[in-house]
């Protein structure tokens, strides 16, 4: 661990930093899954509220 001693004999303590890199871009069969789990997504999502509407309007 990295300490620094300041005036009066006070260590800090600092993390260690991540090393850095870049993120590469999506390929084209990645943004096309990203697609396919959106509206799977918005799928489910629609049969959730539908469902909660029905039960809602059922009693």
């Amino acid at each position: 661990m990295p300490y620094t001693e300041e005036e009066g004999g006070i260590l800090n303590n600092f993390a260690r930093e991540p090393q850095m890199y870049t993120a590469d871009e999506p390929t084209s069969k990645e943004k096309k899954n990203y697609v396919v789990f959106g509206a799977l997504a918005v799928v489910l999502l629609g049969g959730v509220m539908a469902v909660a509407v029905y039960a809602s309007s059922a009693s």
